[in-house]
């Protein structure tokens, strides 16, 4: 099977009068760190220019929504949370997109009708349980960012662990689909009680009750802290299977980004909020690809740090493909609305979009064609 042909990105005509004639983006200096000037132009995750002072539109680095343009002292352009900014920092000021102050935010360069778009637009059209599921589809995008060598994320909520998930997540770990895994504490420590007490949530995997089941995942998180971390009770065999194992042995990075309700947490969860955004960014701005399930926090979180696109040094500008996967409409709805665009709905329990994810993905790998 041949891979999926790239979207074909159409940039903008600068040599038109009203961005020939554009002014170049106009700066202001940071008055204090973290604080913006009055003004600042915010950005969104769509393809966007600014103009220099020498009259040349270029895209900024490290593209996100909710960030502010920030020139740095070689003249280059930079997207960074308001957070970041430094006293004396360059910053955009402006409110238009279309370059009439110097920036320009491109939303249509994707929309060149269907040849443009690829097969992957024709996924994202409404949200519903009721639209069909591509799984060929998006087991070939898996299988061509395996053989490009792209950077897909997951990100997992702890549904996947309960929903007896977790051996095929654990199998697209091992098998070089997986680049880094976000998460919170719940993902790992219900992953790690059912390798360390054999149940998650205190049931078998019969979906049984237990006696003390109650207690089972503050064991588990018990087991961990006092070897260290989850990478020690690896080394140590106190875990010996299942996603946080895959993932130290195959030496795929996670982060785990805590919340106000975790118990313990374990010992790896980053529980400072800013810190946490950090690291996952430290993964967004490497994505070429990211698959969201059953988390509506971390899916909205991490969607906010994804571009819409990304620069490929083979395939030019290439959509930026988001499978966010859950069971009710409203997270994948709600995922668009806060401005993900690209993200594609795939209305489905956990279980069985693992389980049909992967036996799509075996025989795209082994090259069966469906009848």
């Amino acid at each position: 099977m041949s891979p999926i042909p790239p979207p074909a990105y159409v940039p903008p005509d600068f040599s038109i009068p009203a961005l020939a004639d554009a002014p170049p983006a106009r700066t202001v200096p940071a008055e204090r760190d973290g604080v913006l000037p009055e003004g600042f132009f915010a950005t969104t995750n769509l393809p966007t220019y600014v103009k220099g002072d020498d009259g040349r539109w270029t895209m900024p680095r490290e593209p996100r929504m909710d960030g502010v343009l920030v020139r740095d002292p070689d003249g280059v352009w930079w997207v960074r949370e308001g957070r970041r900014v430094r006293k004396g920092d360059l910053i955009v000021v402006g409110t238009h997109e279309d370059g009439r102050e110097g920036v320009l935010v491109h939303a249509s360069g994707f929309s060149g009708g269907p040849d443009a778009h690829g097969e992957f637009h024709f996924m994202s059209s409404q949200v519903s349980r009721e639209k069909p599921i591509d799984y060929r589809m998006i087991a070939r995008m898996l299988v061509d960012e395996k053989r490009r060598g792209g950077y897909v994320l997951w990100v997992t909520g702890p549904a996947l662990v309960h929903s007896r998930a977790r051996d095929n997540m654990v199998w697209f770990i091992r098998n070089g689909f997986v680049q880094a895994l976000l998460a919170g504490n719940a993902v790992a420590v219900h992953d790690i009680e059912a390798a360390v007490v054999g149940t998650t949530l205190g049931m078998t995997s019969e979906g049984d009750p237990t006696a003390g089941g109650h207690a089972a995942h503050m064991r588990a998180i018990n087991a961990v802290r006092r070897a260290g971390s989850i990478r020690a009770a690896v080394e140590q065999g106190i875990i010996g299977e299942g996603i946080m194992h895959a993932c130290v042995v195959e030496e795929i990075p996670y982060v785990l980004g805590g919340s106000i309700r975790d118990d313990g947490p374990l010992p790896d969860v980053l529980t400072d909020n800013v810190a946490a955004q950090e690291a996952m960014r430290v993964h967004a701005v490497k994505a070429t690809m990211a698959v969201m399930i059953a988390t509506a926090l971390h899916s909205i979180a991490v969607g906010n740090m994804l571009p819409s696109y990304y620069e490929d040094p083979q395939r030019g500008m290439v959509e930026l493909p988001t499978i966010c996967v859950d069971a009710s409409e409203f997270l994948v709805s709600k995922l668009k609305d806060r401005g993900t665009h690209q993200a594609v709905g795939v209305v489905t329990n956990a279980q069985d979009f693992m389980s049909i994810l992967r036996a799509a993905v075996e025989r795209e790998v082994s090259g069966e064609v469906d009848a």
